[in-house]
């Protein structure tokens, strides 16, 4: 469990320093990848308008910091 939350906050902070500028869908894709990869499953990943997360954690920014992808286990 700790690594799957290391993994997340990796993915926010390198999501939204590298890729802020990258189309949503591309990079919901390049995020789905990286958890398929860990082994992760039972998660959805959402794109939303920027500060509409709630109860969800930001694994990413995209279209310039105007939206965020958010991520939910479960």
């Amino acid at each position: 469990m700790k690594n799957f939350l290391l993994a997340v906050g990796l993915l926010s902070i390198a999501g939204t320093a590298l890729a802020a500028g990258k189309p949503c869908e591309e990079l919901k894709s390049d995020i789905a990848a990286k958890l398929d990869a860990k082994g992760v499953a039972h998660y959805s990943l959402e794109v939303v308008d920027k500060g509409a997360a709630s109860d969800r954690k930001v694994v990413g920014s995209c279209e310039g910091g105007t939206k965020e992808i958010v991520y939910k286990r479960g």
